[in-house]
């Protein structure tokens, strides 16, 4: 099951409510658990608590707005540590645009944000039709592994167990050769020269 973060700014709180119950098919199946700060129970640490969640989420759902970029919890805490992991591969960003902003000049513009070709969600004929293409999307995503994405992104190292998978050169491309006596002895003259050279001795000729 993929743990699902929701960072949103209070504004759209409305707007998150019904994304939620066009998630619930996914929740009752078994393939995502959602989390979000109203999950924060009384006398819990704030921070501490959206901190936890968002380290050990497997999809960190962006709900952009203009109130979106413009909270600097939001925008500053929660986005930058989230793209951060998603560079790492260890979790996955989707932006979810909810309104009209100018979300493509900020740091998550590199993303490919959902509903499709990032439209915002409430300029569609309807928020269900939105909404029904943000649930397809996190369903594919959470059926997908992550992994390192976006600017600044490097490849993994190989591990040993990966690199003895990998086929070794073909010794067919070697050609055989066969060395006769005559090889042999021009070969070991060679060498007896070589070391005379070295060590700047005359060296013992051997008949």
């Amino acid at each position: 099951m993929a743990s699902v973060f929701l960072s949103y700014a209070h504004e759209d709180e409305g707007l998150r409510d019904q994304l939620e119950k066009h998630l619930s098919p996914l929740k009752r199946e078994g393939v995502i658990e959602t989390w979000h700060d109203r999950r924060i129970g009384p006398g819990d640490a704030f921070a501490d608590e959206i901190d936890a969640a968002l380290e050990t989420s497997d999809i960190v759902l962006l709900l952009v707005s203009a109130d979106f970029l413009a909270s600097d919890y939001c925008h500053d805490i929660e986005m930058r540590r989230a793209l951060e992991r998603h560079q790492q591969g260890l979790t996955r960003v989707i932006p979810v645009i909810l309104r009209p902003c100018d979300w493509q000049s900020a740091a998550l513009g590199y993303l490919n944000a959902v509903p499709k070709d990032g439209n915002p969600m409430t300029q569609h004929q309807s928020l269900d039709e939105g909404f029904v293409d943000v649930a397809l999307a996190i369903r594919r995503a959470a059926q997908r592994p992550t992994s390192p994405v976006g600017v600044g992104t490097t490849s993994k190292p190989v591990s040993p167990a990966t690199s003895e998978l990998r086929p070794s050169r073909s010794s067919n491309l070697r050609i055989p050769r066969t060395f006769t006596d005559r090889d042999r002895d021009h070969f070991f003259d060679e060498g007896v020269q070589y070391i005379a050279d070295f060590l700047l001795i005359e060296p013992l000729r051997i008949t």
